[in-house]
Protein backbone atom coordinates (compact mmCIF):
# COMPACT_ATOMS: atom_id res chain seq x y z
CA UNK A 1 0.00 0.00 0.00
CA UNK A 2 1.78 3.51 -1.24
CA UNK A 3 -0.03 6.50 -0.57
CA UNK A 4 0.46 9.93 -2.28
CA UNK A 5 0.38 11.61 1.28
CA UNK A 6 2.84 13.43 2.87
CA UNK A 7 5.68 11.79 4.66
CA UNK A 8 6.72 13.18 7.56
CA UNK A 9 10.16 13.02 9.88
CA UNK A 10 9.48 10.68 13.28
CA UNK A 11 10.57 13.51 15.43
CA UNK A 12 8.66 16.72 15.56
CA UNK A 13 9.17 20.31 17.52
CA UNK A 14 7.24 19.06 20.72
CA UNK A 15 9.11 15.27 20.59
CA UNK A 16 12.63 16.58 19.97
CA UNK A 17 11.59 19.05 23.16
CA UNK A 18 10.88 16.00 25.26
CA UNK A 19 13.72 14.02 24.04
CA UNK A 20 16.14 16.50 25.18
CA UNK A 21 14.41 17.32 28.77
CA UNK A 22 14.32 13.49 29.50
CA UNK A 23 18.05 13.31 28.28
CA UNK A 24 18.86 15.89 30.39
CA UNK A 25 16.85 14.64 33.22
CA UNK A 26 18.64 11.09 33.17
CA UNK A 27 22.01 13.74 32.90
CA UNK A 28 21.35 15.38 36.01
CA UNK A 29 20.21 11.83 37.85
CA UNK A 30 23.76 10.41 36.66
CA UNK A 31 25.99 13.18 37.93
CA UNK A 32 23.98 13.71 41.02
CA UNK A 33 23.96 10.31 42.43
CA UNK A 34 28.08 10.09 40.88
CA UNK A 35 26.89 6.12 39.19
CA UNK A 36 29.60 5.04 37.60
CA UNK A 37 27.45 1.97 36.46
CA UNK A 38 25.59 2.88 33.23
CA UNK A 39 22.82 -0.01 33.70
CA UNK A 40 20.43 2.56 34.86
CA UNK A 41 21.74 5.32 32.28
CA UNK A 42 21.00 3.38 29.25
CA UNK A 43 17.28 1.94 29.70
CA UNK A 44 17.06 5.80 30.87
CA UNK A 45 17.74 7.25 27.38
CA UNK A 46 15.51 4.51 25.81
CA UNK A 47 12.42 5.14 27.77
CA UNK A 48 13.20 8.88 26.69
CA UNK A 49 13.57 8.13 23.01
CA UNK A 50 10.57 5.66 23.09
CA UNK A 51 8.65 8.30 24.99
CA UNK A 52 9.49 11.04 22.47
CA UNK A 53 8.83 8.92 19.48
CA UNK A 54 5.23 8.56 20.87
CA UNK A 55 4.17 12.31 20.46
CA UNK A 56 2.32 13.21 16.69
CA UNK A 57 1.34 16.14 15.61
CA UNK A 58 -1.01 16.14 12.75
CA UNK A 59 -1.73 19.90 10.51
CA UNK A 60 -5.36 21.01 10.69
CA UNK A 61 -5.88 19.79 6.96
CA UNK A 62 -4.33 16.43 7.55
CA UNK A 63 -5.10 12.94 8.84
CA UNK A 64 -2.88 10.95 10.38
CA UNK A 65 -2.97 7.15 8.88
CA UNK A 66 -2.35 4.36 12.00
CA UNK A 67 -0.88 1.12 10.89
CA UNK A 68 -0.77 -1.23 14.10
CA UNK A 69 1.13 -4.48 13.48
CA UNK A 70 0.92 -4.14 9.77
CA UNK A 71 -3.05 -3.55 10.15
CA UNK A 72 -5.13 -0.69 9.74
CA UNK A 73 -5.31 0.40 12.97
CA UNK A 74 -7.58 4.25 12.64
CA UNK A 75 -6.91 7.71 11.75
CA UNK A 76 -5.45 10.82 14.28
CA UNK A 77 -5.99 14.06 13.85
CA UNK A 78 -5.61 17.07 13.58
CA UNK A 79 -3.56 18.38 16.64
CA UNK A 80 -1.49 16.55 18.68
CA UNK A 81 -1.87 12.10 19.55
CA UNK A 82 -0.27 9.41 20.74
CA UNK A 83 0.68 6.34 19.65
CA UNK A 84 2.35 2.77 20.74
CA UNK A 85 6.12 2.67 19.76
CA UNK A 86 7.00 -0.07 18.57
CA UNK A 87 3.78 -1.52 17.71
CA UNK A 88 2.08 1.66 15.97
CA UNK A 89 3.41 3.29 12.79
CA UNK A 90 2.34 6.49 11.12
CA UNK A 91 2.28 5.24 7.67
CA UNK A 92 1.29 9.12 6.48
CA UNK A 93 -1.05 12.11 6.66
CA UNK A 94 -3.54 12.95 3.54
CA UNK A 95 -4.04 16.65 2.88
CA UNK A 96 -8.02 16.82 2.48
CA UNK A 97 -7.61 20.15 1.23
CA UNK A 98 -8.94 20.60 -2.83
CA UNK A 99 -6.84 19.86 -4.59
CA UNK A 100 -5.77 20.96 -8.80
CA UNK A 101 -4.59 18.53 -10.97
CA UNK A 102 -4.20 19.60 -15.11
CA UNK A 103 -4.39 17.16 -17.65
CA UNK A 104 -4.52 17.09 -21.57
CA UNK A 105 -6.03 14.96 -24.38
CA UNK A 106 -3.37 15.48 -27.53
CA UNK A 107 -4.07 14.42 -31.08
CA UNK A 108 -7.43 12.85 -29.68
CA UNK A 109 -10.35 12.19 -32.74
CA UNK A 110 -13.52 13.80 -32.23
CA UNK A 111 -16.44 12.16 -33.37
CA UNK A 112 -16.61 13.31 -36.59
CA UNK A 113 -12.93 12.43 -37.25
CA UNK A 114 -10.64 15.51 -36.62
CA UNK A 115 -7.98 15.46 -34.39
CA UNK A 116 -7.71 17.95 -31.69
CA UNK A 117 -5.73 19.43 -28.28
CA UNK A 118 -7.63 19.67 -25.28
CA UNK A 119 -5.87 21.31 -22.02
CA UNK A 120 -8.26 20.80 -19.02
CA UNK A 121 -8.48 21.29 -15.01
CA UNK A 122 -9.89 19.19 -12.40
CA UNK A 123 -10.36 20.00 -8.88
CA UNK A 124 -10.93 17.27 -6.56
CA UNK A 125 -10.68 16.60 -2.89
CA UNK A 126 -10.26 13.52 -0.11
CA UNK A 127 -13.56 12.82 1.70
CA UNK A 128 -12.96 9.57 2.80
CA UNK A 129 -9.12 9.30 3.89
CA UNK A 130 -9.46 5.78 4.95
CA UNK A 131 -10.80 4.34 1.39
CA UNK A 132 -8.28 6.68 -0.24
CA UNK A 133 -5.62 4.73 2.01
CA UNK A 134 -6.71 1.17 1.47
CA UNK A 135 -8.39 1.27 -1.31
CA UNK A 136 -6.08 3.22 -4.59
CA UNK A 137 -2.43 3.05 -4.92
CA UNK A 138 -1.14 6.77 -5.39
CA UNK A 139 -4.64 8.07 -5.83
CA UNK A 140 -3.30 11.29 -7.34
CA UNK A 141 -1.59 9.69 -10.22
CA UNK A 142 -4.89 7.50 -10.72
CA UNK A 143 -7.11 10.92 -10.53
CA UNK A 144 -4.99 12.41 -13.33
CA UNK A 145 -4.86 8.82 -15.67
CA UNK A 146 -8.49 8.66 -14.99
CA UNK A 147 -9.35 12.27 -15.79
CA UNK A 148 -7.22 12.11 -18.86
CA UNK A 149 -9.21 8.79 -19.78
CA UNK A 150 -12.19 10.26 -19.43
CA UNK A 151 -11.31 13.24 -21.02
CA UNK A 152 -10.40 11.25 -24.58
CA UNK A 153 -13.62 8.79 -24.28
CA UNK A 154 -15.64 12.36 -23.86
CA UNK A 155 -13.64 13.87 -26.78
CA UNK A 156 -14.77 10.94 -29.22
CA UNK A 157 -18.79 11.19 -27.79
CA UNK A 158 -18.93 14.63 -29.28
CA UNK A 159 -18.32 16.39 -32.68
CA UNK A 160 -15.62 19.41 -33.37
CA UNK A 161 -18.62 21.69 -33.44
CA UNK A 162 -20.17 20.73 -29.91
CA UNK A 163 -16.62 20.88 -28.42
CA UNK A 164 -16.63 24.25 -29.61
CA UNK A 165 -19.89 25.32 -28.82
CA UNK A 166 -20.89 23.62 -25.42
CA UNK A 167 -18.00 23.67 -23.50
CA UNK A 168 -19.86 23.58 -20.05
CA UNK A 169 -21.91 21.10 -20.83
CA UNK A 170 -18.67 18.81 -21.87
CA UNK A 171 -17.35 19.62 -18.53
CA UNK A 172 -20.52 18.76 -16.70
CA UNK A 173 -20.52 15.28 -18.45
CA UNK A 174 -17.03 15.29 -17.58
CA UNK A 175 -17.00 15.87 -14.08
CA UNK A 176 -19.74 13.22 -13.71
CA UNK A 177 -17.67 10.48 -15.22
CA UNK A 178 -14.88 11.20 -13.02
CA UNK A 179 -17.20 11.44 -9.70
CA UNK A 180 -18.50 7.76 -10.37
CA UNK A 181 -14.99 6.29 -10.49
CA UNK A 182 -13.28 7.86 -7.92
CA UNK A 183 -16.26 8.24 -5.39
CA UNK A 184 -15.04 4.21 -4.25
CA UNK A 185 -11.75 5.76 -3.64
CA UNK A 186 -13.34 8.26 -1.83
CA UNK A 187 -12.28 10.98 -3.95
CA UNK A 188 -15.17 13.31 -5.63
CA UNK A 189 -14.35 15.82 -8.00
CA UNK A 190 -16.08 18.92 -7.50
CA UNK A 191 -15.10 21.03 -10.83
CA UNK A 192 -13.78 20.21 -14.35
CA UNK A 193 -13.07 22.95 -16.66
CA UNK A 194 -12.20 22.99 -20.31
CA UNK A 195 -9.04 25.49 -20.59
CA UNK A 196 -8.20 25.25 -24.20
CA UNK A 197 -8.98 23.63 -27.28
CA UNK A 198 -6.31 23.62 -30.40
CA UNK A 199 -7.74 22.45 -33.35
CA UNK A 200 -5.35 21.85 -36.74
CA UNK A 201 -4.15 25.33 -38.51
CA UNK A 202 -5.53 24.35 -41.80
CA UNK A 203 -8.84 23.67 -40.38
CA UNK A 204 -8.67 26.95 -38.62
CA UNK A 205 -8.13 28.60 -41.44
CA UNK A 206 -11.00 26.58 -43.11
CA UNK A 207 -13.20 27.63 -40.83
CA UNK A 208 -12.39 31.06 -40.80
CA UNK A 209 -13.02 31.96 -44.43
CA UNK A 210 -16.59 29.60 -43.58
CA UNK A 211 -17.37 32.14 -41.01
CA UNK A 212 -16.60 34.54 -43.24
CA UNK A 213 -18.54 33.59 -46.07
CA UNK A 214 -21.61 33.33 -43.89
CA UNK A 215 -21.54 36.55 -42.77
CA UNK A 216 -21.42 38.16 -46.45
CA UNK A 217 -24.41 35.72 -47.05
CA UNK A 218 -26.14 37.05 -44.11
CA UNK A 219 -24.49 40.78 -45.33
CA UNK A 220 -26.88 40.21 -48.56
CA UNK A 221 -29.91 39.00 -47.19
CA UNK A 222 -30.51 42.01 -45.37
CA UNK A 223 -29.23 43.92 -48.59
CA UNK A 224 -32.00 42.29 -50.25
CA UNK A 225 -34.54 42.64 -47.78
CA UNK A 226 -33.93 46.45 -47.57
CA UNK A 227 -34.30 46.74 -51.18
CA UNK A 228 -37.90 44.91 -51.24
CA UNK A 229 -38.92 47.03 -48.57
CA UNK A 230 -37.88 49.87 -50.72
CA UNK A 231 -39.13 48.83 -53.48
CA UNK A 232 -42.77 48.59 -51.53
CA UNK A 233 -42.48 52.15 -49.99
CA UNK A 234 -42.35 53.89 -54.16
CA UNK A 235 -44.66 51.31 -54.89
CA UNK A 236 -47.10 52.99 -52.14
CA UNK A 237 -45.33 56.25 -53.24
CA UNK A 238 -46.10 55.89 -57.06
CA UNK A 239 -50.15 55.06 -55.18
CA UNK A 240 -50.17 58.64 -54.11
CA UNK A 241 -48.77 60.82 -56.44
CA UNK A 242 -50.71 58.54 -59.50
CA UNK A 243 -54.03 60.75 -58.36
CA UNK A 244 -51.99 63.91 -57.33
CA UNK A 245 -50.49 66.07 -59.60
CA UNK A 246 -49.54 68.43 -57.61
CA UNK A 247 -47.83 66.41 -55.21
CA UNK A 248 -45.67 65.30 -57.89
CA UNK A 249 -44.53 68.81 -59.23
CA UNK A 250 -44.11 69.72 -55.70
CA UNK A 251 -41.66 66.29 -55.16
CA UNK A 252 -40.03 67.33 -58.42
CA UNK A 253 -39.34 70.99 -57.70
CA UNK A 254 -37.72 69.69 -53.74
CA UNK A 255 -35.56 66.72 -56.31
CA UNK A 256 -34.48 69.65 -58.33
CA UNK A 257 -33.40 72.31 -55.15
CA UNK A 258 -31.13 69.63 -53.56
CA UNK A 259 -29.51 68.99 -56.99
CA UNK A 260 -29.00 72.44 -57.67
CA UNK A 261 -28.15 74.05 -54.06
CA UNK A 262 -24.32 73.02 -54.25
CA UNK A 263 -22.21 75.06 -56.41
CA UNK A 264 -21.01 73.28 -59.90
CA UNK A 265 -23.52 70.41 -59.61
CA UNK A 266 -25.07 68.61 -62.63
CA UNK A 267 -28.70 67.10 -62.69
CA UNK A 268 -29.58 64.62 -65.11
CA UNK A 269 -33.25 64.17 -65.15
CA UNK A 270 -34.62 61.29 -67.49
CA UNK A 271 -36.77 62.77 -70.68
CA UNK A 272 -39.89 60.88 -69.38
CA UNK A 273 -40.33 62.98 -66.23
CA UNK A 274 -39.92 66.20 -68.01
CA UNK A 275 -43.56 65.94 -69.42
CA UNK A 276 -45.13 64.23 -66.34
CA UNK A 277 -43.59 66.21 -63.40
CA UNK A 278 -43.10 69.27 -65.72
CA UNK A 279 -39.51 69.96 -64.62
CA UNK A 280 -38.51 71.91 -67.84
CA UNK A 281 -40.13 74.86 -66.85
CA UNK A 282 -38.86 74.68 -63.12
CA UNK A 283 -35.63 73.46 -64.47
CA UNK A 284 -35.46 76.79 -66.34
CA UNK A 285 -36.46 78.88 -63.52
CA UNK A 286 -34.30 77.39 -60.87
CA UNK A 287 -31.56 77.69 -63.53
CA UNK A 288 -31.74 81.20 -64.01
CA UNK A 289 -32.73 81.85 -60.35
CA UNK A 290 -29.50 80.26 -59.79
CA UNK A 291 -27.24 81.74 -62.24
CA UNK A 292 -28.59 85.39 -61.77
CA UNK A 293 -27.79 84.76 -57.90
CA UNK A 294 -24.21 83.65 -58.80
CA UNK A 295 -23.34 86.38 -61.06
CA UNK A 296 -24.96 89.38 -58.64
CA UNK A 297 -27.18 90.22 -60.36
CA UNK A 298 -30.90 91.51 -58.94
CA UNK A 299 -34.30 89.71 -59.98
CA UNK A 300 -35.02 88.60 -63.54
CA UNK A 301 -36.26 90.59 -65.59
CA UNK A 302 -39.84 90.77 -66.96
CA UNK A 303 -38.47 89.45 -70.37
CA UNK A 304 -36.22 86.18 -68.55
CA UNK A 305 -39.36 85.09 -67.03
CA UNK A 306 -41.29 85.22 -70.34
CA UNK A 307 -38.44 83.37 -72.26
CA UNK A 308 -38.41 80.53 -69.33
CA UNK A 309 -41.76 80.71 -69.47
CA UNK A 310 -41.90 79.98 -73.64
CA UNK A 311 -39.16 77.25 -73.07
CA UNK A 312 -41.17 75.71 -70.91
CA UNK A 313 -44.03 75.18 -73.48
Amino acid sequence: MNMDNQIKTSMNFVSTAVLVVLIAVNLLLFLFFQLTDLALFIPGLIVSILIASSIKIANQWERAVILRMGRFSGLRGPGLFFIIPIVDRVYGYIDQRVRVTDFAAEETLTKDTVPVNVDAVVYWTVWDVEKAALEVQKYTSAVSYIAATGLRDTIGKHDLAELLQHRERIAEDLQKLLDEHTNPWGITCQTVGIKDIIIPSALADAMSKQAQAERERQARIVLGTAETEISEKFAQASRNYQNNPVALQLRGMNMLFEGLKEKGSLVIVPSSALDSMNLGAIGGLAALGFNRGTAGYGNPSPEDKDAADNGGE
